[in-house]
């Protein structure tokens, strides 16, 4: 966020493989610095990486939702892949702000907020993100 908050998570490549790896290819190639988060809304998500900055674009290809065995739902922090249908994922993701049973076996949960979920939470539409990066320790 341009605020200078940090939020930090842990990515789930056990169970969302090629979502993790999307993600980490188009974090460490610097995709998303500079792009905002477009939607928020308090008590449910904090959504962004769309290129168009308005929840319309893509990275320029879709992948396959990883919901089949993957055990986490939309908790408190989860990091789930936002799409417009099964399967059609491809760069935008969102935070959950408070559980959202109703998302579970929908969308792809590929990690958790681990530190920083008050940032999440505190996020206005048009937050820009000035960096995001999958480091490994």
């Amino acid at each position: 966020m341009e605020n200078g908050n940090k939020i930090e998570f842990e990515l789930y490549p056990s169970e969302a493989p090629n979502t993790v790896a999307n993600f980490e290819k188009l974090a460490n190639s610097n995709f998303y610095d500079g792009l905002t988060f477009h939607r928020v809304i308090p008590g449910f998500v904090s959504q962004g990486g769309c290129p168009k900055g308005n929840g319309t674009g893509s990275a320029g290809y879709t992948i396959k939702c990883e919901t089949e065995g993957n055990p986490h739902q939309h908790q408190e922090g989860s990091l789930s892949m936002a799409h417009a249908g099964k399967d059609t994922g491809s760069c935008q993701f969102f935070i959950v702000h408070e559980p959202q049973p109703h998302l579970d076996g929908v969308h792809t949960v590929f990690g958790k907020v681990t530190s920083g979920i008050e940032h999440a939470k505190a996020m206005q539409g048009g937050d820009v993100m000035k960096e995001i990066r999958v480091v490994t320790e």
